[in-house]
């Protein structure tokens, strides 16, 4: 049995995001663009004769090991599917925000899927994989798939082979958790029509230029939650050289796209000086960065 897996899991970035309907069980359908940060969490599993989840990293405290973590709920549906006890000792570093709009809880499903498949040897296919996301929550698919995808219906069809170009970004947080379910039920507005994303942009301003015509339709309701991310906004779109600035999910993470990475540095240095209790980030954003492997 091989010994202390570790996978990194990606920050998960909605570049759009529109509500284009509901269904009649109350999930609402979505149409997003989706792409993978160069920062994220970190889960690693080691062979034992029972099941631990320690929690460790910046935002330790803010989450628990109890059975509504998903990362619990990855590894007893994988031992359910392969017939197999789910006993691992699990660590997770966690360095991106809870409940904060990029994913990490999903990311985090996904890189325990991939860990304790190595680690107890299950003959998992990619579908299979595939399947379990799913029914964890709408973003651990694309989170397992890792690419730069269209996303559309409830978080189950996914479009891959999005090109994107180089991007460099700056995601900040004002330290607070936001409930996605609470943001829906505030969710006022008309539902918006589909607008397939099909075009090809060369450059970041490029890009900037295009996801201007779209927009996070989520962004009112998650203001109404928590009034502090219109600050955020604010803050972020008065930062020299940003070429677009808009709510990731439905936050409270914002983000805005620079054209180098020497302005988003400059941009996360001047945040980090105006309001020295927010998380800020300075990244660069891929075409792929999948749940991946450490090499300890």
């Amino acid at each position: 049995m091989p010994q202390n897996i570790s996978f990194f899991a990606p920050a998960k970035i909605n570049l759009y995001l529109h509500i284009t309907g509901k269904r009649d069980d109350g999930y609402h359908l979505l149409e997003s663009l989706v792409a993978f940060a160069d920062c994220g969490d970190q889960v690693s599993v080691a062979p034992s004769n029972e099941f631990r989840l320690t929690i460790d990293g910046p935002f330790s405290e803010d989450l628990s090991t109890n059975s509504d973590n998903l990362v619990v709920k990855a590894a007893q549906h994988l031992a359910k599917f392969a017939g197999i006890a789910a006993n691992a000792d699990i660590i997770l570093t966690k360095e991106l925000p809870v409940a904060s709009g990029i994913g990490g809880g999903s990311a985090d499903a996904a890189a325990t899927l991939y860990a304790l498949s190595e680690l107890w040897g299950v003959s998992a296919s990619a579908r299979d994989l595939l399947g379990l996301a799913e029914k964890l929550g709408a973003d651990v698919p694309v989170c397992l798939k890792g690419f730069t995808s269209i996303v559309t219906g409830v978080g189950e069809t996914i479009i891959c082979g999005i090109k994107l170009p180089k991007l460099w970004a700056v995601l900040v947080n004002p330290n607070k958790s936001v409930s996605t379910a609470e943001v829906f039920a505030k969710y006022q507005e008309k539902f918006s029509i589909t607008q397939p994303f099909k075009e090809k942009p060369q450059s970041a301003k490029e890009l900037a230029n295009t996801l201007s015509d779209y927009r996070n339709d989520l962004t009112s309701a998650a203001i109404r939650v928590a009034p502090i991310i219109q600050e955020v906004l604010e803050a972020v779109e008065a930062t020299e050289g940003q070429l677009l600035t808009r709510l990731s999910g439905s936050g409270a993470t914002c983000f805005a796209l620079f054209e180098t990475k020497i302005a988003a540095n400059a941009a996360t240095r001047e945040l980090q000086a105006q309001h020295p209790k927010w998380w800020v980030k300075a990244i660069s954003l891929h075409s792929k960065i999948e749940p991946t492997k450490i090499n300890l």
